[in-house]
């Protein structure tokens, strides 16, 4: 009797044993076998800026890894990677490992205009990246020298066409080019444009009347229109938005279903695992709704979105489409 017992006893025992090794062993499985339970971070985590430190992508993004961070328990830390029309910086994060410790910020730039204007580009916006979230929409917004006699884009569209291509239109990027050509070929608008490397060389000229008006970001703009320096003609986003309270948009003044913005998003390496694009997406979808963060991106122009990671492919794949049209309609060329 007593042998029955002690022989039940080991087996059971030994039962116990080989199934507490059986969920060892299924907690253990290897990055990217898709397993939710997999603990993230463990170490550091680096965000690939491909702008330099200070612009405005960079400032939203560090206000970001500061409250990951926080949220996190790991150092998530910032590299600047500027250079080449921002392709430095993503060609760098298509080609880090996916282990879930190198992420990056992608533009409309990288993601939708690059794949247009660059030959052999070496990356892939839709196959070389896991999408994360897009974060925050940014409006361009057309401005002028108060002097300047339109106060509105339905004048300023008036006046170009009372005398064409004599008025002129200074260009701090590629993205404002576009958004130029589009209220050109949408509105048939004879505006004249004048190419600038970045606002910085562009915002003086426009202020002192040399150019009379510009198209570029709200974040550069709005200081300027705040002080009386420049005035606001309309945004480039569908509806009015909130960064420019009382600013109609171009589609509201006679160019209809006129709409080009340019964007953030968050992104990680094709490959990365899937408890970590849950994990990091869920965070910054709570940090985006804190009233602080909002405030934050507000003030350097941006509109927060925080979308599902399918939304932001799904935004990817028809912005490419549309932001080509125009780029091949003008033969628009990398700068």
């Amino acid at each position: 009797m007593m042998k029955h017992c002690i022989t039940r006893r080991v087996t059971a025992l030994a039962l116990t044993c080989a199934v507490a090794m059986a969920a060892g062993l299924a907690g253990a499985q290897t990055p990217g076998s898709g397993d939710s339970s997999l603990a993230w971070p463990t170490k550091p985590v680096r965000i690939i800026v491909p702008f330099p430190a200070g612009q405005g992508t960079d400032v939203a993004t560090r206000h970001l890894a500061e409250q990951l961070t926080k949220s996190l328990g790991q150092n998530f830390y910032i590299e600047n990677r500027p250079g080449a029309s921002a392709r430095v910086g993503i060609e760098l994060l298509a080609k880090a490992a996916p282990d879930g410790y190198t992420l990056g910020i992608g533009t409309a730039g990288t993601q939708t205009i690059n794949p247009h204007v660059i030959a052999n580009l070496a990356y892939d916006p839709e196959k070389d990246f896991e999408p994360v979230m897009l974060t925050g929409m940014l409006p361009l917004m057309f401005a002028a020298h108060p002097g300047f006699p339109a106060n509105s884009i339905s004048e300023l569209v008036a006046a170009a066409k009372a005398r064409p291509n004599t008025i002129n239109v200074a260009l701090p990027a590629l993205p404002q080019r576009i958004a130029f050509e589009m209220l050109r070929q949408q509105g048939s608008v004879p505006l004249f444009g004048v190419p600038y490397k970045g606002s910085a060389t562009a915002l003086p000229e426009v202020m002192s009347a040399q150019v009379p008006v510009i198209v570029d970001s709200i974040t550069a703009l709005k200081a300027h229109v705040d002080s009386g320096k420049l005035k606001a003609l309309g945004v480039t986003s569908l509806k009015p938005t909130e960064l420019m309270p009382g600013v109609k948009t171009v589609a509201e003044q006679g160019v209809p279903g006129f709409e080009l913005t340019a964007w953030n998003a968050v992104l990680a390496p094709k490959g990365t695992p899937r408890n970590v694009i849950d994990t990091l997406h869920a965070e910054l979808k709570r940090i985006l709704q804190q009233p602080q963060t909002r405030q934050r991106l507000a003030s350097l122009g941006f509109e927060i979105v925080a979308s599902t990671p399918q939304q932001l492919a799904d935004t990817v794949r028809v912005e490419r489409e549309k932001w080509g049209r125009i780029i091949k309609a003008n033969n628009i060329q990398a700068e």
